[in-house]
């Protein structure tokens, strides 16, 4: 008889003492310009877990955790944006309770 595995079953963590948070509106020229992949590689290379979406509004929005000093440079990041993009505002939001344990792109 063959063994059949269970999917991994991801949880999303709740926060930790550790780590800071945000939660980010940006405005602009951040859709169709490969924001959220861009967005993505980069919280993944300072070792921020969170999420981006485009929202209906034309803008992105994005929720992270992570060191305060990454954060810092995260959203120094953000508002720079990558080549294609113009970032022209931000807006903060309430961070979300919850977020996965890696970043991740939301269709």
């Amino acid at each position: 008889m063959r063994r059949v595995r269970k999917p991994r079953v991801d949880r999303p963590m709740e926060p930790n003492q550790s780590e800071s948070r945000l939660a980010v509106e940006l405005s602009g020229r951040v859709q169709g310009v490969g924001y959220r992949w861009w967005a993505c590689r980069e919280a993944r290379r300072l070792g921020i877990r969170g999420t981006v979406c485009n929202l209906p509004n034309g803008c992105v929005e994005v929720h992270a955790a992570g060191a305060p000093e990454d954060l810092a440079t995260f959203i120094e990041v953000l508002r720079r944006g990558p080549p294609s993009a113009l970032v022209s505002g931000e807006r903060q939001l309430p961070p979300a309770a919850i977020l996965p344990r890696d970043f991740r792109v939301i269709p």
